[in-house]
């Protein structure tokens, strides 16, 4: 839950509360369930009048273990790196990408083949520079970072199609707690069998 956080959470100024935010309701309800707590999801609106759905969290303790691991309030742009043991990174990675990020599949307009990508999208540079070290490491993959508009507001960790389903086998492991839309595209990519090749964003 800690990487769900990262991208869809926020934490409190009263040193207590966190909020955790998601547009799929049902995802909260396995959230709910998974960690025996009995708060209630309620629904709250953008500027753009978009639903949501968040949950609201009041533990001192769980709210200190995220500032121990590197978490801070209004952490959007300012996020950088986090303390997450490698025994427990895949199941952070996984919160990672069903919060702030994309496993996208396409048509290759020339020779008609299908491609994937994986994408994690972040407000800060330095998090996402941080992200691609443990991840060369532990799951022997490489990534790219973006800008994703001319501001540079917003950056993008972009994986290849190898890289992805690398990613998608390590993270979605049968029984995962997870965004059950996403678990269900990496599984897609794992079965997908054509075209895959050696790549150099794949080290293994």
């Amino acid at each position: 839950m800690v990487g769900l956080i990262t991208t869809d959470g926020c934490l409190s100024s009263d040193g207590r509360h966190i909020d955790i935010t998601s547009k799929d309701s049902e995802f909260l309800e396995t959230i709910k369930k998974s960690t025996g707590i009995s708060n209630k999801i309620c629904a709250k609106y953008n500027g753009q009048k978009q639903r949501y759905f968040h949950i609201v969290i009041g533990n001192r303790n769980f709210y200190d273990f995220l500032l121990s691991v590197g978490l801070t309030q209004r952490k959007s742009l300012t996020l950088g790196a986090l303390m997450i043991p490698d025994k427990y990174f895949i199941d952070f990675f996984r919160g990672l990408i069903d919060g702030d990020g994309c496993i996208r599949r396409w048509r290759h307009p020339s020779n008609g083949r299908e491609q994937w990508s994986m994408r994690i999208y972040s407000g800060s540079r330095n998090f996402l520079a941080w992200l691609v070290k443990p991840v060369k490491k532990l799951l022997l993959v490489k990534g790219r970072i973006h800008s994703q508009n001319e501001e540079s507001t917003c950056f993008v960790l972009k994986f290849g199609k190898m890289a992805a389903r690398i990613i998608a086998k390590e993270c979605y492991y049968q029984g995962c707690l997870g965004l059950e839309r996403k678990i269900k595209l990496a599984r897609e990519c794992c079965l997908s069998s054509v075209g895959w090749q050696r790549s150099k964003t794949a080290l293994n």
